[in-house]
């Protein structure tokens, strides 16, 4: 295996003040799942590793729909980066965007300068996908980072503060209105999160608005809600969701959205200033790879996770597309399986090293799952269908188990401990008031 070169001494390489070594550089540009799985499994296994990201901190995605509800703080789903490697040798993080990658000169152009790389490793994750539609949904809150949840938090109380003193009844609906968009996981998520707002948290809040007037409607264009798990389970979602009163709109989409009014393929017309959007997502991939790499936004690798057509680099998680007999589209952008091929990208670099002939990634489905409300979700896990309260707690065990840090899992428990005895959402917060803007995620 080839070392490090001697970076040379052209400013540009020096910016970003990480050492020469003798042991080979693997870059790892992004702090999602996969990427810190792959940094925690490299541990003193010879190699320099280098994380780029453009935030310091990892998020546990799944939950961010409840720092956006307000039945979490942002710090309790999130860790900083440095943290999670501490005392790691030969172990350097540094806050960056990365613009472009040079394949030829295996050189990364990033926001800090240039880094020269021998292995890279690209765990971007994925970003929202508006289906080409970005102009129609730029009001839309996405759902994808934390100062989106909080973006969709501070909207949504400042929503009800204005309907508080409004007398125009036509405003009061359409600040009163809540569309969702996508019937995956994420949607139903929100729409049971915003039920349970409904009807145990904000007629206390409020008592000078009639709640029977705020509507939540889940749109979705396929014929069923979540569509990535069992017929039986979307089935007992869309009866959890009826009973929060959860309008749910089968077989529509959403045509526009100005701010005010959605507009949906029957024509149906929603007076409405908040539409959380979780209809799909797409790699988030970064310009210089080969365009035979890139298939549907997401980039071809092989069954080990290296990118079609380029040497020593790689990609894993939500932007990697390994099609597969089983997976013909790609494996689900899923944590799981961005965990499991980090895990098993650093087995196989070890095995590199060793000379030892590499082992291909074989998925490991260990269920899907989403909850809606208190004592409601539905849980698949192999042929085995569960449901209500059994549903989840699996759902509670299984998220606290997944929360990176022992205090992020203490704080987590204790809120949700909290939230069940008290039907309290004690981070209904205005801390930085939204301001309209346009609203799609740059990457």
């Amino acid at each position: 295996m080839e070392t490090t070169p001697t970076l040379p001494d052209n400013p540009s390489f020096n910016v970003l003040n990480i050492p020469t070594s003798d042991q080979p550089r693997l870059v790892i540009v992004g702090g999602g799942f996969g990427g810190i799985q792959l940094a925690k499994s490299l541990r003193g296994k010879g190699f320099q590793v280098v994380l780029l990201d453009r935030h310091n901190y990892h998020t546990f995605q799944p939950l961010l729909y409840q720092v956006a509800t307000a039945g979490l703080e942002p710090d309790s789903i999130a860790g900083p980066l440095r943290r999670m490697m501490q005392s790691t040798k030969d172990f350097y993080f540094r806050l960056a965007n990365v613009n472009r990658i040079q394949t030829e000169e295996r050189i990364l152009e990033t926001s800090l300068g240039q880094l020269r790389y021998d292995y890279l490793v690209i765990a971007t994750g994925s970003r929202t996908n508006y289906f080409g539609q970005e102009e129609n949904f730029g009001k839309a809150f996405p759902l994808k980072q934390v100062p989106q949840a909080l973006d969709l938090r501070s909207q949504m109380l400042q929503s009800f503060e204005k309907a508080v003193i409004s007398s125009d009844l036509n405003e009061r609906k359409e600040l009163m209105n809540f569309v969702i968009v996508g019937g995956g996981p994420t949607g139903v998520e929100v729409a049971g999160a915003l039920g349970e707002l409904k009807n145990h948290v904000l007629p206390s809040d409020y008592p000078d608005l009639d709640f029977r007037q705020m509507n939540i409607y889940l749109v979705e264009g396929n014929t069923r809600i979540l569509a990535g798990m069992s017929e039986k389970s979307g089935e007992k979602a869309l009866r959890y969701l009826k009973r929060f009163s959860v309008n749910t709109l089968l077989e529509r989409t959403v045509t526009s959205f100005d701010g005010h009014q959605v507009v949906l393929s029957d024509s149906t017309e929603i007076p409405c200033q908040t539409v959380v959007w979780a209809a799909g997502v797409r790699g988030n991939v970064f310009q210089g790879l080969p365009e035979e790499a890139i298939d549907r936004g997401r980039i071809k690798v092989d069954s080990y996770n290296k990118v079609a057509g380029l040497d020593r680099v790689y990609a894993l998680g939500d932007v990697a597309k390994m099609e597969s007999e089983d997976f013909p589209q790609g494996h689900p952008m899923l944590a799981p399986v961005a965990i499991q091929q980090g895990q098993l990208l650093a087995k196989n670099l070890k095995r590199e090293q060793k000379g030892k002939t590499q082992i291909p990634f074989q998925y490991k489905d260990k269920g899907s799952m989403a909850t809606i409300g208190r004592h409601r979700a539905v849980v698949d896990i192999g042929k085995i269908r569960i449901g209500g309260i059994m549903g989840w707690y699996i759902w509670m065990f299984v998220h606290l188990w997944s929360i990176i840090g022992f205090r992020n899992k203490l704080v987590v428990f204790w809120n949700w401990v909290w939230n069940y005895f008290t039907y309290d959402r004690g981070t209904r917060l205005i801390i930085r008031p939204y301001i309209p803007r346009d609203n799609v995620e740059k990457g």
